[in-house]
């Protein structure tokens, strides 16, 4: 497939090394509450709350955190009304960004995002500017490492498990589903002992823009940033970094 998310494998090795847990445990209570509030507290019933829960319990996140959140979201305990919408821009090179948020104040967090991007290079556009160049998928990653299956059996099991297409990259194994097939297939490389590092429905770009040299720096500093955002909850893009200079870059 082409487009991969290069970005969801740097993300995936930086999280062995970045401590982020607590941001990221209020992130997903918003959306676990907002989830609630429109499609009801009952994840047997409510299939975008059933999709959040189980992401949240991938990342270790505690019952009791994910049961308040619930509530919030239903009205048994109080808490703030969140708004959800998309900002669709550019970054350094010209790379398509793809932002997802949640916020209690969008004007005050609309000033934010632009000081974000302004400062990194990138600008926002029009609604739908980008939006053509995704296709939203079920995106489900494995580590190697930790499932120690090599890479022509784990493609074979993909494919057995319902999967639409299979790459492996950067020492990452990433499987690609229809996003109706997701929760199948899912369950089906549970079934076979597969460990998950990260299974999640993803705007996947159709194709990519190689970035280098100074503009692939700024790009990754912009998409950290708008990642530590605390009113951000997903960032897409179709960029590309050749692994040399990646590697380069670390040094």
């Amino acid at each position: 497939m082409a487009g991969h998310s290069k970005w969801a494998n740097i993300k995936h090795k930086k999280s062995r090394e970045d401590e982020r847990r607590g941001k990221m445990f209020s992130k997903l209570s918003r959306k676990i509450a907002v989830a609630a509030r429109l499609g009801g507290g009952d994840p047997d019933s409510n299939s975008e709350l059933r999709l959040v829960v189980q992401k949240a319990k991938d990342n270790n996140m505690p019952n009791e955190n994910i049961e308040r959140a619930i509530k919030r979201g239903t009205g048994e305990l109080e808490g703030v009304s969140y708004e959800t919408f998309v900002y669709e821009g550019y970054g350094p090179g010209g790379a398509a960004l793809f932002i997802e948020l949640m916020s209690d104040n969008r004007n005050r967090t609309a000033s934010e995002i632009r000081h974000i991007l302004t400062k990194y290079g990138g600008n926002l556009g029009e609604q739908g500017c980008v939006a053509w160049m995704f296709s939203r998928k079920g995106q489900i990653i494995v580590n190697p490492e930790e499932s120690e299956i090599d890479s022509e059996e784990m493609m074979l099991k993909a494919i057995d498990s319902g999967a639409e297409d299979f790459v492996e990259e950067d020492g990452i194994y990433t499987i690609y589903t229809e996003q109706g097939d997701f929760e199948n297939v899912r369950k089906n490389l549970e079934r076979e002992g597969i460990p998950l590092a990260s299974a999640d429905i993803a705007m996947i770009p159709q194709n990519t823009v190689t970035l280098t040299g100074k503009e692939a720096k700024k790009f990754l500093k912009l998409m950290e940033a708008l990642e530590d955002h605390d009113d951000v909850q997903e960032v897409y893009s179709n960029f590309d970094i050749p692994d040399d200079i990646l590697e380069a870059m670390a040094e």
